[in-house]
C-alpha cells in the first residue's frame, strides 16, 4: 500500500482527525508570506520594525500602515481548493479541528467554521495596554492607529509579533487535540516553526499517523510519518476524491 493509499485507509477509519496548516497553504492563494510582504516602501525596515511590541511602542503609525497594507493584500485573495477541501473535510469526517498558523481568515472565508488561530487575525483589533477588542471594518480602516476609548492606549492588530506568547487557550486546545488524534495532518508549512513543529511529534508520539503535505519535506519528520510531496491545492482534493469514491464502493 503506498502513502496516499495507507492516508485514505486511515481517515476512512478515524474518529477524530486534526490538521495544521501553515504559510504555503496561504501562498497558493497569492497572500505573501511576512518577509515576501516586506516590498517595496516596506522593503528596507528590518522586521523587528515592523512585527515587535517595541516597534509599535515607537511608531504605531508605521507599524498600523504595514499591517493595514498586509490586510488589503489579504482581502484581494480568495480561498484556494486547498481551504475548501479543509472545510469539506470538516463536514464529512467524525469529528476535525483545523490549526493554523496564518492571520489571513481563508479557512473561514472557505467555510471552515472552527478554526484555532494560533497567530492571531489580521482581521481582528485589540487595544495595546488593555487589550479590549475593537471592530474595524475594511470599509473603515483609519490609516492612522487608533486610540482606545477606555484607557486611551493605541489599538494594533490581534496577532503575534516576535518577542509575544501564543495564545494560551489557542495552544493549550493544539496540543489536546494533537495528543488525541488518530490522523494528524501537517499541511503548507516547513516543520521550522516552534511551538507549532512540535504539534506533529506530540501527535506522532501519541500514537496518530502524521501526514506531512508540502513541496518540501518539513523539518519536523517522525519515523513512520507519511510525506506526500505536493501543493495542497492539487493534493487535499485528491485525498477527497478518493474518500468519496471509497465510500461509494462501500455502499454498493
Amino acid at each position: 500500500m503506498n502513502g496516499l493509499e495507507r492516508v485514505i485507509s486511515a481517515l476512512r477509519s478515524a474518529q477524530f482527525v486534526v490538521a495544521l496548516t501553515g504559510a504555503g497553504v496561504s501562498a497558493e492563494s497569492g497572500v505573501p508570506t511576512f518577509r515576501q510582504a516586506q516590498t517595496g516602501l516596506w522593503a528596507q525596515f528590518d522586521p523587528a520594525e515592523l512585527a515587535t511590541p517595541e516597534a509599535f511602542a515607537r511608531n504605531p503609525d508605521r507599524v498600523w500602515a504595514w499591517y493595514a497594507w498586509r490586510r488589503s493584500l489579504v482581502e484581494q485573495a480568495e480561498p484556494n481548493p486547498a481551504h475548501r477541501a479543509l472545510a469539506e473535510l470538516a463536514r464529512r469526517l467524525p469529528r476535525f479541528t483545523l490549526i493554523t498558523q496564518n492571520v489571513d481568515g481563508l479557512h473561514q472565508r472557505a467555510g471552515s467554521a472552527e478554526v484555532i488561530e494560533l497567530h492571531g487575525s489580521l482581521q481582528r483589533y485589540r487595544c495595546a495596554i488593555c487589550a479590549t477588542p475593537v471592530a474595524i471594518p475594511a470599509e473603515a480602516h483609519p490609516p492612522r492607529s487608533p486610540v482606545c476609548v477606555r484607557c486611551g492606549g493605541h489599538i494594533r492588530p490581534d496577532v503575534v509579533w516576535f518577542g509575544e506568547p501564543l495564545p494560551e487557550a489557542a495552544l493549550s486546545a493544539a496540543f489536546d487535540a494533537a495528543r488525541r488524534a488518530q490522523v494528524f495532518l501537517s499541511i503548507g508549512t516547513s516543520g521550522l516553526v516552534e511551538p507549532a513543529a512540535s504539534l506533529a511529534r506530540v501527535s506522532s508520539r501519541a500514537g496518530a499517523l502524521v501526514v506531512h503535505v508540502n513541496p518540501e519535506q518539513p523539518a519536523n519528520m517522525s519515523a513512520g510519518d507519511i510525506y506526500l510531496c505536493g501543493r495542497a491545492g492539487e493534493i487535499l482534493p485528491i485525498i477527497l476524491a478518493r474518500l468519496a469514491e471509497v465510500g461509494q464502493e462501500n455502499a454498493r
